[in-house]
């Protein structure tokens, strides 16, 4: 990892030859975007902030998740672990397959204090959704959003709506309400970034 790295991200998806992402998984592109929009207080100028690492499938980012978090505590400072990964039919809520990770992070020696500062961020059925509700206002994450043909033209998009996500994330505004996936992310980044800050004053 890159020493001036300070938001490392595991998220699902891969990569082909050329940098593309497949097999539906969360966008490099959105993870960035929304990462620098939010400014966290603890990243310092002049960093490369944030490393996405593609691990496949949901079952892959759990596993990587606690090697990943040891080396953030390696590197020390404010290095920030943030993890993506998807809710769907088998897991419908946050606190759900949060402790699923917790479960694989006990088991590797990880501790209660150290998984705590890890951010979760869980889209309902890969971030089809969270387009949906960015580009429309509104999204029934009881079904999976159906996909834009076109997925430049869905990113160029979605990138005009992720000012206004980052205000609502890292606030607590009630209306409109926030679909209940990414209410629940927004709170873990709101904890996590006030832990943070805080540390800072220290």
């Amino acid at each position: 990892m890159a020493s001036k790295t300070q938001i490392v991200c595991l998220h699902e998806g891969e990569k082909r030859d050329g940098g593309d992402e497949k097999g539906g998984g969360i966008d490099q592109v959105f993870i960035n975007r929304i990462i620098r929009t939010l400014k966290p207080a603890w990243i310092k100028a002049r960093t490369n902030r944030v490393r996405c690492i593609p691990c496949g499938g949901r079952s892959e980012v759990i596993k990587k998740m606690p090697k990943e978090l040891k080396t953030c505590i390696r590197y020390g400072g404010h290095t920030t672990l943030m993890v993506w990964a998807d809710l769907d039919a088998d897991m419908k809520a946050g606190n759900d397959l949060r402790m699923k990770f917790w479960k694989t992070a006990q088991t590797a020696g990880i501790t209660e204090e150290q998984f705590d500062t890890v951010v979760f961020i869980f889209p309902k059925y890969h971030i089809e959704n969270l387009y949906e509700f960015l580009l429309e206002g509104k999204t029934n994450e009881k079904f999976k959003a159906s996909k834009d043909s076109n997925k430049n033209k869905r990113k160029n998009r979605a990138k005009a709506a992720v000012k206004e996500l980052a205000k609502r994330c890292s606030k607590t505004q009630a209306d409109p309400p926030l679909p209940p996936s990414l209410e629940w992310s927004c709170k873990n980044w709101r904890e996590i970034s006030q832990t943070n800050e805080q540390r800072l004053k220290w």
